[in-house]
């Protein structure tokens, strides 16, 4: 008697269980509340038309989906763990949970469960997307490249991808890559304006000033153009040598996209186009918002627009001007060659020739610029007549091996310590001869 009591409660609890899992929640009225978004509404209508213990996974699924985007984040995380503890398999679940992790702050653990993804699906784009994310989060370059290699290999038309690996490429000067990268993508949408800009981007690193145009003009019909878009534009016409229309870019961007920089190159676009007045307008222009380190090569251009309209006095004190900011053997030099040349001031040009000479060899061992110690041995060469450190100075600019876009120097040093020591011997015979 007692075994059969047993049996008929068990029954019961069973069949009133199994009716809680069987009812059918209105989905019209789910409907209404997710159209409304009161997912919180929606929630509390699943769990009173499914109070616990809920087992069904369909169930859960909608309940984890409603309280999470009610934002009950540790709610939902519950739920989706349930799903996941019935059904390891469960990718969604897996994803939801590290999802909710990282809106919760909680990169490690979510990392701990896209990567769980992984491990029985290796051609998951959203995983890698997400892992890429937070390795970039942590710093961690090596890791970072790696996830975004690998979804980009699986989707190479997704834009946020193809931007964000192109730009990491660009970062390690792989630039060929992130060139491939790029035009790969373009392939779906070669409207895109965050493509055309890292592919403006990419191409000004690289000094390919004439595919910068292009893709900056596109931005530009695109009505896409910011300050960066135009200062690039321009610079690309500068290098082109097209320098009306750098001149007119670079001029004409709006006061507050103007900085020390894109008046420079305006100031050298005018200075193309031998408007010499405007050069200097714009090298001005470019003080005033400049840094100061800048201030002495501004003085400088400024001088040398001066000389070119043959005011050799205002061009002498805007050289001193320069060297009022730092000691430039550059600048010295000039001064040397506009007292020696249109002052016919010998003996001043010599004094700031010397002072050239200190400068550059006060540089050199902070800076092993091959071109600085060249630039030390002509002076010696051409303007002292120090025919002994002219070849001590050419020989450490061999030594300092200059690279192969030297060439043009490289040839005419080793051609001119020949010439130098040719003298030097034939000044000798000469001496004994007499003698």
């Amino acid at each position: 008697m007692k075994t059969t009591l047993l049996t008929l409660v068990f029954a019961l609890l069973f069949s009133v269980t199994f009716a809680q899992q069987a009812t059918r929640a209105d989905d019209a009225l789910l409907l209404e509340y997710y159209q409304a978004q009161r997912y919180q509404d929606a929630a509390d209508y699943l769990k009173k038309t499914f109070p616990e213990p809920v087992t069904d996974i369909k169930i859960l699924a909608k309940l984890a989906y409603t309280t999470n985007m009610a934002n009950k984040l540790p709610e939902a995380q519950a739920y989706y763990e349930r799903i996941y503890n019935i059904d390891t398999t469960n990718e969604g679940a897996l994803f939801s949970i590290g999802n909710i992790n990282l809106r919760r702050g909680n990169m490690p653990k979510a990392e701990v469960y896209f990567k769980r993804i992984l491990l029985q699906d290796t051609t998951n784009f959203s995983v890698y997307t997400k892992l890429a994310a937070i390795a970039s989060n942590k710093k961690d370059t090596t890791a970072t490249l790696s996830y975004l290699q690998k979804a980009n290999k699986l989707n190479f038309f997704d834009v946020d991808v193809a931007v964000d690996l192109s730009t990491l490429y660009m970062a390690q000067k792989k630039f060929d890559l992130a060139l491939a990268v790029l035009n790969k993508a373009s392939e779906s949408d070669p409207d895109n304006i965050y493509i055309l800009i890292n592919m403006a981007t990419l191409t000004f690193k690289e000094k390919k000033w004439q595919e910068t145009v292009d893709a900056c003009k596109k931005l530009i019909s695109l009505d896409a153009a910011d300050g960066q878009v135009m200062y690039k534009l321009g610079v690309s016409y500068y290098n082109l040598k097209n320098y009306a229309c750098g001149a007119e870019v670079l001029a004409g961007m709006d006061d507050r996209d103007q900085t020390e920089f894109s008046d420079y190159y305006a100031s050298q676009c005018y200075k193309g186009l031998k408007d010499y007045k405007s050069s200097i307008v714009w090298l001005n222009s470019a003080l005033k918002q400049g840094i100061t380190g800048n201030a002495s090569a501004y003085y400088g251009e400024i001088a040398d627009n001066n000389e070119k309209m043959d005011q050799s006095k205002k061009a002498v004190l805007a050289y001193q001007k320069g060297l009022q900011f730092r000691e430039d053997p550059a600048i010295y030099t000039a001064l040397a060659d506009l007292y020696a040349t249109k002052l016919n001031d010998k003996v001043t040009a010599a004094k700031y020739y010397k002072m050239a000479v200190a400068s550059y060899q006060k540089m050199i061992p902070d800076n092993g610029n091959p071109m600085n110690i060249y630039m030390l041995a002509n002076i010696f060469d051409a303007q002292l007549k120090d025919t002994a450190s002219a070849i001590k100075y050419y020989k450490k600019f061999l030594d300092a091996k200059p690279s192969k876009s030297q060439q043009n120097f490289i040839n005419y040093t080793q051609s001119r310590i020949g010439q130098l020591q040719n003298k030097t011997t034939a000044a000798s015979s000469g001496q004994h001869t007499s003698q």
